[in-house]
């Protein structure tokens, strides 16, 4: 696993603080599903293998810690940030350095215990962060700098996803909610982006998303007249977007082609395209 999975793009519209309480609430919850599924496991359950290649659930509780500890210095020291880092991501890899394979690994040797506390105590530092952080205020990040309602985004698609990862892991079965209507909107702000990460150039047409939400109602996001259109369900389209299943495995139907073009690419996390899911057929 290589990708960062940090999103680097905007927040649903609205009022800045009206989306940032919003969306710290939202992220509060989605972290609290996940600690449920962690919080009574045995010291060896930690170890079980996830979706993710060479990462346990361990490494993802790890790897969530990690980045919570840089987001919460973006947030506070943006100076300190960025002397920390030392580079873009892509300037790390090229360098031979992987700051999230290294980070996880060394998260994972720690006593499970230790390391529930400090994902625990992290998020509810990047909670407080993001609350204090000037509304207009760029935050530096591995990819583009974000406001604090877009780092917010991110953490909570990052959250799902990776709790996606450990729910497989472990044989759960996570009842989705209204939260994924933050990752679906990301999803479809970073169709651009999915492209260029492809060395592939940005459809001009616009692409509209007619998603059934978790309550049966409609999502629709993008142009009313756009023509290329995706449907289906929206936790389809959340999975797809953040690499959790293939394409083949889920039901969205893309019509147009730059809908068409986008699907098998889709990915909602900033960095490198990531290898993503083999089918669930195996083929």
């Amino acid at each position: 696993m290589t990708e960062p999975n940090t999103a680097s793009f905007p927040a649903a519209p609205g009022s800045p603080g009206g989306v940032l309480h919003g969306l710290l609430a939202d992220l509060r919850a989605e972290s609290a599903v996940l600690d449920a599924l962690v919080a009574g496991l045995p010291p060896e359950d930690w170890a079980t293998p996830t979706p993710a290649e060479g990462w346990t659930v361990a490494h993802q509780i790890a790897h969530l810690a990690w980045t919570d500890d840089w987001t919460a210095l973006s947030a506070r020291d943006p100076e300190g940030f960025t002397a920390s880092l030392g580079g873009t991501f892509t300037e790390l890899l090229a360098a031979g350095a992987d700051p999230v394979e290294e980070s996880a690994r060394e998260g994972a040797a720690v006593e499970p215990a230790a390391l529930l506390t400090r994902w625990r105590t992290g998020r509810e530092e990047v909670l407080a962060a993001l609350a204090a952080a000037p509304a207009d205020l760029r935050l530096p990040w591995f990819g583009p700098p974000m406001k604090a309602p877009s780092m917010a985004t991110a953490r909570l698609m990052e959250t799902w996803a990776h709790g996606q990862d450990v729910a497989d892991a472990l044989g759960a079965t996570r009842e989705p909610t209204a939260r994924l209507r933050h990752i679906v909107h990301l999803g479809l702000r970073t169709l651009g982006f999915a492209f260029t990460a492809h060395g592939l150039p940005a459809p001009e047409t616009p692409v509209r998303l007619d998603l059934t939400a978790p309550d049966g109602t409609s999502w629709a996001f993008g142009p009313a007249d756009a023509t290329d259109v995706v449907t289906g369900p929206a936790l389809d389209f959340c999975l797809l977007v953040t690499q959790r299943r293939h394409r083949d495995d889920l039901s969205l139907t893309a019509t147009g082609p730059a809908a068409t073009a986008w699907l098998p690419i889709a990915q909602v996390f900033a960095g490198p395209p990531g290898k993503g899911r083999a089918p669930a057929s195996g083929a």
